[in-house]
């Protein structure tokens, strides 16, 4: 079999504590993203031929074009595609909604991208899928269209949404993960991610996402790469996930859940269950990403309860957050590529942005909005949710990465069930990625 090698590139990593850093992400509005990257190995060019947009087609441009995207949890979705309208009214924009889980929409896409539909003009990508739909010629190449905006977006998300040196779309929203903390409960900042679980099980639990799905993978890399640990090797070639750093990590999830610092019932949790549950004002903590913030403020039970806090480091060590996020992109089969590259010129707008993080608690892609009154005043953490994004780390950027995250997110949930150890987790998950990797 052919052999084409990837680096998977784990980038934006600044020094910090014992020099681990990382970065945040999931889908339904919030994150579950990792990144981009340009591809190397092999002299490798997977993207070569496919198509390029025309920047000035979107000049005069109408028609109509379809959106498609995840559950929109937010309740924003119609609010700016009335903006659009009302602004671009030669341009008919429809709706198409997936189903809440990022694996059915990586799925409902994939199946329409093979039959070559038409359907959907653009997609909201989430940021770990680029690599692979890049490769296969599924999108239409942005690069002559953005280059000229490059300096207006933050650098982490514009590399999430770039593999072989060229830019797949246009960064939307970015995203991280914090702690939530209810701090009627809890009077002290935890200093470790070990005392943060000490301190919610004496105050009423945390609460996370810990179904077998890739919002768990997130959750896992955020301790992970905190203690150090790593997926794959530099040159992305080889799977290193079984390592005394990422069993320690997972062995202080799986305590933290068979102590009861977490309910058993976080094992079924996606991000819905995990803001029902914070909802009841029952728990001290919730790991959640940014859009929990505005959906929080408006239950009763917590609302000016709580503060965001950055993670804590790992005992020992660093501290990690995963990027997320997602991107606008555009499929190759569109047949209105003026009018989605119109849509997508909206998405990266300031005007937009404004509202998604005014509105909707969603992360900028674009640097000065962090320094716009409106968001600021509806996202107190502005300056920190910025610097957390700046400095946050991807996950692993390839085009099996579907694959790399269910092995992490599978066998970790396992061990979170009891139904393995933390050691034997990593073991099988070692193996189940180097399967993955051996088939490209």
């Amino acid at each position: 079999m052919r052999r084409n090698r990837y680096v998977a590139l784990l980038f934006g990593c600044a020094a910090l504590m014992a020099g681990v850093v990382g970065c945040g992400g999931d889908d339904d509005g919030g994150g579950g993203g990792g990144g981009g990257g340009a591809a190397a190995g092999s002299g490798a060019n997977q993207t070569e031929g496919a198509k390029v947009i025309d920047p000035n087609s979107m000049q005069g441009a109408k028609g109509s074009v379809t959106y498609c995207t995840g559950k929109d949890t937010t309740g924003f979705l119609k609010t700016w595609v009335n903006a659009f309208s009302a602004k671009y009214p030669n341009i008919t924009l429809k709706t198409v909604e997936f189903p809440p889980s990022a694996d059915e929409q990586r799925n409902q896409f994939i199946q329409r991208q093979q039959a070559k539909s038409p359907e959907c003009d653009i997609f909201s990508s989430d940021v770990i899928w680029t690599a692979e739909f890049a490769s296969q010629k599924w999108l239409m190449d942005l690069t002559p269209y953005i280059e000229s905006r490059k300096a207006d977006f933050l650098a982490a998300p514009l590399e999430t949404i770039t593999f072989e040196d060229k830019i797949w779309g246009v960064p939307d929203t970015s995203d991280a993960a914090f702690l939530f903390v209810r701090t009627d409960k809890v009077k002290q900042k935890p200093a470790t991610w070990q005392q943060a679980y000490q301190l919610a099980k004496a105050n009423g639990g945390i609460v996370f996402q810990g179904a077998p799905y890739e919002g768990l993978t997130c959750d896992f890399l955020e301790l992970a790469f905190a203690a150090g640990g790593e997926v794959l090797s530099e040159d992305g070639t080889k799977a290193v996930i079984d390592s005394p750093e990422n069993v320690k990590a997972l062995q202080t999830m799986v305590d933290a859940v068979q102590d009861g610092a977490a309910p058993k019932a976080v094992t079924t949790y996606m991000e819905p269950e995990t803001i029902t549950a914070w909802q009841t004002g029952d728990y001290a903590m919730m790991r959640n990403w940014t859009y929990a913030y505005a959906v929080s403020q408006d239950s009763p039970k917590v609302a000016n309860k709580f503060e965001v806090q950055a993670f804590p480091p790992f005992e020992g060590a660093g501290r990690a957050a995963i990027l997320g996020g997602h991107n606008a992109v555009i499929s190759a089969f569109t047949d209105n590529p003026g009018g989605a590259l119109q849509v997508v010129d909206y998405i990266g707008s300031e005007e937009h942005q404004i509202q998604n993080a005014s509105e909707a608690s969603l992360a900028p892609t674009l640097t000065a909005v962090y320094d716009n009154p409106k968001v600021k005043k509806a996202l107190p953490y502005a300056a920190e949710l910025k610097q957390t994004i700046e400095q946050a780390r991807a996950r692993p950027v390839s085009p099996v990465y579907p694959q790399i995250s269910q092995a992490i997110y599978k066998n970790v949930n396992a061990a979170l069930s009891g139904q393995t150890s933390a050691e034997d987790a990593m073991k099988q998950a070692q193996s189940d990625i180097e399967k993955a990797l051996a088939t490209f």
